[in-house]
């Protein structure tokens, strides 16, 4: 039984400790009150549901058990339940304007929308948004958020602790923005989620080239904002991105945690449910309205896991959606990307030429895909002494070791 007990526990933690989060915060107006009773619910069934087995409705025992919680410490500190009435009174004047229900589940209301956009408002840092987006609403610890962002444990307390102190002191409001602030307040939580997968995707450093944990905690994400928000086009659009693209997780590396490209990849290793999900999605994204920069993003990713292979790739399309995602996102990463594509329509010398007028953007100096896709096309030409400068720039910069290796290889030197 008390490994029953655990395990019932941890997956309770995982699925619903956002959802249990988010109705405490909108309760009581306070994170680290909802954070401490939350934590306290959790001790709580570890003691009693090994002798007493777990309930019929978990969460719902863990939200009565950290309610009453909650009271008995306000009850024990009136100036502090004082404050909070502050907050609270704030809020619900916040609150006039009607938002609309969400589904909830078993006997918990969902209120994780609200949390989302209080994780990810712009008066927070940005660095500060993803944070207490990994914290609150993923259920990493404090240590598992510092190493997501190579930092020490106690560097990224003392942000998480800043940020909550500005939520306070700054009474950033627990609510969904208005139909009127939604267009402007989407893109910021959908970016935090995409920030959270793109480090999952390709770490920034250490012994590993994806961080799965992040990756697949960053598709949870998406997967509830979805869920909470289906007329959202840009909701369905990143979801339908995180699919099509971690479809690929189990092909991108090797057996010795080596990077594998695109054109290496057995595609028999991809996953092909969580294509035909994406694909789905990415009709819902680009149906109905312009379309969003996630949507094209998406329909890029579709088109490569549509191939066969990358001869067959419908490139002269993933440039066109290149060519529409520069009008709506104009940024050198995008102008990379669709210099690659370039080049596989139309040849190594035509890409080249277009990374070579991106040369002196500063945001590519530091940018490894940009230096390594001027290594592979060098080489594609046959310039290969030319290619070798390139390819020892990627490897000044490259965070992890996998990438290191691979360059290295490239030089000759693995």
């Amino acid at each position: 039984m008390p490994g029953e007990a655990q395990v019932a526990v941890e997956a309770v933690f995982r699925e619903e400790r956002g959802l249990l989060l988010a109705s405490l915060v909108r309760r009581f107006g306070d994170l680290d009150l909802a954070e401490e009773v939350t934590s306290e619910a959790i001790e709580a069934a570890l003691r009693h549901w090994p002798a007493e087995g777990v309930p019929a409705r978990p969460g719902a025992w863990l939200l009565t058990t950290a309610r009453r919680k909650a009271v008995d410490r306000l009850r024990r500190d009136q100036a502090y339940a004082a404050r909070l009435a502050v907050l609270r009174a704030d809020a619900e004047r916040d609150e006039a304007a009607p938002v609309a229900e969400m589904g909830g589940v078993g006997e918990l209301p969902d209120e994780r929308l609200q949390l989302f956009f209080t994780c990810a408002h712009p008066a927070l840092a940005a660095e500060a948004r993803t944070a207490l987006t990994l914290r609150c609403l993923a259920g990493l610890t404090t240590p598992e958020v510092a190493r997501a962002f190579l930092v020490p444990t106690a560097t990224m307390a003392q942000r998480i602790v800043r940020a909550k102190k500005k939520i306070r002191e700054a009474r950033i409001p627990f609510r969904v923005p208005g139909p009127d602030e939604l267009p402007e307040r989407l893109p910021g939580v959908l970016q935090v989620v995409y920030s959270v997968f793109t480090e999952g995707y390709a770490a920034s450093s250490g012994p590993r080239l994806q961080r799965l944990d992040l990756a697949e905690e960053a598709v949870r994400l998406a997967r509830i904002l979805h869920r909470l928000l289906p007329a959202e086009r840009e909701a369905a659009g990143l979801l339908a991105l995180l699919l099509l693209v971690h479809a690929r997780r189990g092909a991108r590396t090797g057996p010795e945690g080596e990077p594998v490209l695109l054109e290496d990849q057995d595609r028999g290793l991809w996953d092909r449910a969580m294509i035909e999900e994406g694909r789905a999605l990415v009709v819902r994204a680009l149906t109905g309205g312009p379309a969003g920069p996630y949507g094209v993003q998406a329909a890029v990713a579709a088109l490569h896991d549509e191939a066969a292979d990358v001869e067959s790739t419908d490139w002269a399309q993933i440039v066109a959606l290149y060519d529409v995602l520069l009008t709506l996102t104009p940024s050198p990463v995008v102008a990379v990307n669709r210099a690659v594509a370039v080049a596989m329509r139309d040849g190594p010398g035509a890409g080249l030429a277009l990374l070579d007028a991106l040369g002196g953007e500063p945001r590519l100096r530091a940018y490894v895909p940009y230096a390594v896709a001027r290594g592979d096309l060098l080489s594609r030409l046959g310039r290969g002494g030319e290619a070798a400068v390139a390819y020892r720039e990627a490897l000044e910069l490259a965070g992890t070791e996998p990438e290191r290796a691979a360059l290295r290889r490239k030089l000759g030197e693995g």
